[in-house]
């Protein structure tokens, strides 16, 4: 009886291991045009943005030399899903599976023009789906 003990002890302490210790929390800040739409504004300082979106994927220079970040973001998303059924007879059984995927991409690709002081001056996006 107390060897059944110990191995449900040990049982519970190895089933138990994964839940406790330092667990990264890992935080998903998506880009999304609805941030841009609603967050960016003409006149925002250039740190203000970098705070809200991020780095930029590209930082150049127009004509004048003033910056022109870019933020070039694509996804991949795949579903897979599977379909199983099972009939049978004491004697005589029978299983079926279907299965099927879906992948969709999506891009997203935003431009923000900086005046001479690092103000936002002009942003532009462009999203896709397919």
């Amino acid at each position: 009886m107390k060897q059944t003990w110990i191995a449900v002890g040990v049982c519970l302490m190895v089933a138990t291991a994964g839940c406790v210790g330092g667990q990264a929390e890992i935080k998903e800040d998506r880009l999304t045009v609805g941030k841009v739409q609603g967050e960016v504004k003409v006149g925002m300082p250039a740190s203000q943005v970098a705070e809200l979106l991020g780095s930029p994927n590209i930082v150049t220079t127009d004509e004048k030399r003033r910056e022109v970040w870019i933020y070039d973001k694509v996804s991949t998303d795949r579903v897979d899903t599977s379909r199983s059924s099972f009939a049978g007879i004491i004697i005589l059984g029978a299983a079926a599976r279907d299965s099927s995927s879906s992948q969709r991409q999506r891009t997203l690709t935003i431009i923000i023009k900086y005046d001479e002081d690092k103000k936002v001056r002009d942003f532009a996006y462009n999203a896709t789906q397919f």
